[in-house]
């Protein structure tokens, strides 16, 4: 260590801190949580392949290498460093307890594998019959307020912390690819627009303003619970117009042909079946401009990280996932390719993948 620890330096020290603050929390709620509901549940629950000590260990060296990318980005300006401690703590004080009161719902669904199950208020009339599922076996699926409101915390709570880390890796490529398409000179040049499909609660769009804040956000989600939670976090964002959100789904986009230079989608494709994937992709080529890119994140596949394989298998076990597991098997270069995107491609981070496709 330096003599003299320079602001920067501290900053880092910092980062690194609430990082591993966030991941000793996200792990000792599971455990807790786990060992709590084991306890007074009368049917117990288990991960079929739990992971080994060496397993661990190749965890935590990759979730350092998503880190380092995340500070070494920052150092890059791609995003302000202030935006690395990030955190919505009202709303992780608000629902935090509610997240404990939700465990035996969730776990007396997930025991008797009741998968379609919802409050008596909802509507599910009209939605693809893929979507109407209690993904995670969480409450009232996509449909609720409540579910949209403990949504971030829950996803927090299960990538120990690395949830942001891992959204953000979409923003270098997005911002390099737009920053070298060529300049609107027209007399009245209107700003870039970037697509969030599925946008959920707005996350990757506030790290998109983040990044980028003169760029126009649109986003798109097939819940409306999610779409109002979404513009409440984006309320206040900086940027040149307000984030235009719409409730709608992404097999059907309701946008004219090549109006986005982007488009980006985060965590959306493990969830929908095959069929579902290659319509979303095609929607998203129609939209995007000749020369534009479509940035993808999502989950790890077989393909690229065998030695995850285990834990792939755990994931649609303990959470109801009915389509990862052919997921983790798709080959998402070829539909990218089918739907007429160019120079595909893909890397890694952690739990991650990332998929750039050019128009």
């Amino acid at each position: 260590m330096p003599d003299t620890l320079t602001p920067d330096s501290l900053n880092k020290i910092a980062y690194e801190t609430f990082q591993q603050g966030k991941q000793a929390f996200g792990f000792a709620h599971k455990t807790l949580s786990t060992q709590f509901l084991n306890t007074f549940a009368e049917t117990k629950r288990e991960e079929p392949n739990p992971p080994d000590p060496k397993m661990l260990q190749l965890l935590q060296s990759r979730i350092k290498d998503l880190l380092k990318a995340d500070w070494e980005d920052a150092e890059k300006n791609v995003y302000p460093k202030q935006a690395l401690f990030a955190n919505r703590w009202d709303d992780f004080f608000r629902y935090y307890p509610e997240l404990w009161l939700d465990l035996p719902k969730i776990w007396e669904r997930a025991t008797n594998k009741r998968h379609q199950e919802f409050s008596d208020d909802i509507d599910t009339t009209g939605y693809p019959a893929y979507y109407v599922q209690n993904f995670h076996h969480q409450t009232d699926g996509y449909f609720s307020k409540i579910s949209a409101d403990m949504y971030d915390l829950q996803v927090e709570v299960l990538f120990n912390g690395t949830a942001a880390p891992m959204r953000r890796r979409i923003l270098t490529p997005l911002k390099q690819h737009l920053m070298s398409m060529p300049v609107d000179t027209g007399s009245s040049p209107q700003p870039r627009k970037i697509l969030d499909i599925a946008c959920g609660t707005g996350n990757s769009l506030e790290w998109i303003n983040r990044a980028m804040p003169e760029v126009s956000l649109y986003g798109v989600d097939l819940s409306p619970a999610y779409v109002r939670k979404a513009n409440e976090n984006l309320a206040d964002i900086k940027g040149t117009l307000p984030a235009q959100l719409v409730q709608a789904n992404a097999e059907a986009l309701p946008f004219v042909d090549e109006f986005f230079e982007a488009t980006t989608s985060t965590f959306l494709f493990h969830e929908l079946p095959a069929d579902a994937r290659q319509n979303v992709i095609n929607e998203a080529f129609r939209v995007t401009k000749p020369g534009g890119i479509f940035v993808i994140c999502d989950s790890v596949q077989k393909m690229d990280t065998p030695e995850f394989e285990p834990l792939m298998e755990n994931f649609p076990a303990m959470f109801h996932e009915p389509y990862y597991r052919h997921y983790i098997g798709d080959d998402l270069v070829a539909r990218l390719e089918t739907a007429g995107f160019k120079n595909v491609k893909t890397f890694n981070y952690f739990m991650s993948k990332y998929w750039v496709a050019v128009k």
